[in-house]
């Protein structure tokens, strides 16, 4: 029978100026299979670079990111684009987990922890920030499948060079969704690296402290700008008692006073905001404090 030829799916790969044997594998992988195109970083830019132009080249109606070290959950494509596709929703997210290091070298899932609980439990289809503010409380790019035509319509894109590079956008992506869907289901198991090589486990560095305090300052302006007053009261809720704490209890004993003192503002400009915000302890006692530095 006549008609169109159907047209062959290119997958790109982006090598972000790797120094290891990443380039050459996907310079092999396409030699054998020209449905592969390679795109080399003459420098590395780093996540945010190579996920921008990942974003610049997909050709597919669904985009979603996953860290090279965490791991779906074994039907967590099935039910995110699944549900983005029955719903027509811009953007969906699930729930995520923590993945510990034993002493055997095994990791050991954890159990949902109640933030992001908050941000997706129960299921919701169709929905935006005025009806569940709570959902701005998932900041990260991985528990999340969205739609290409978003992304182009938006031009959001990761800021480049900064860690904690999905706070900011993630906020971006929920205050110009049309509208965005949440499943309690894990998707992801998130890896906190044995060898204490995580971004998330480096906050005592003042560099790191910056960009942390930088991106939880950014995305609470996204919030402000798109007037989404109830989402970033429940953000700084969230920071107050959950992301501020261990901050706290790391600047206490810091060898460097800039760390307590740049700490101190950023608390007591939050608090300025706080509208009679209730903590239970220990964070009450560390917030307490902060606002004395």
């Amino acid at each position: 029978m006549g008609g169109r030829p159907r047209r062959r799916r290119v997958e790109r790969l982006v090598d972000d100026a790797s120094n290891d044997d990443t380039g050459a594998l996907f310079d092999a992988a396409a030699a054998d299979d020209d449905r592969f195109q390679v795109v080399h970083h003459r420098e590395r830019g780093g996540l945010s670079a190579a996920r921008n132009t990942g974003l610049d080249l997909v050709r597919t109606p669904l985009v979603g990111f996953l860290d090279a070290d965490d791991r779906y959950t074994p039907r967590a494509l099935e039910r995110l684009v699944g549900t983005i596709s029955g719903s027509g929703s811009d953007v969906v997210l699930g729930a995520y987990v923590r993945l510990r290091p034993e002493a055997d070298g095994r990791y050991v899932a954890g159990s949902v922890q109640p933030w992001v609980a908050a941000a997706t439990d129960p299921a919701r289809t169709g929905t935006t920030l005025d009806v569940h503010p709570e959902a701005s409380g998932n900041i990260v790019a991985w528990s999340k499948v969205s739609r290409t035509e978003l992304w182009r319509r938006t031009g959001v894109r990761f800021p480049v060079g900064k860690a904690y590079e999905d706070q900011i956008v993630a906020q971006q992506l929920y205050t110009r969704a049309r509208a965005f869907d949440v499943i309690p289901d894990v998707v992801v198991e998130w890896r906190e690296r044995a060898d204490g090589s995580s971004i998330t486990q480096h906050k005592g560095e003042l560099p790191v402290m910056r960009d942390y305090l930088e991106a939880l300052t950014g995305g609470i302006a996204v919030l402000d700008a798109a007037g989404q007053t109830r989402a970033a009261a429940a953000r700084v809720r969230l920071i107050l008692g959950m992301d501020l704490p261990p901050l706290v209890d790391l600047a206490r004993d810091h060898a460097d006073p800039a760390y307590r003192r740049e700490l101190g503002a950023f608390v007591r400009r939050l608090w300025a905001r706080a509208d009679g915000v209730e903590l239970a302890e220990p964070a009450a006692t560390a917030i307490t404090a902060a606002r004395l530095w």
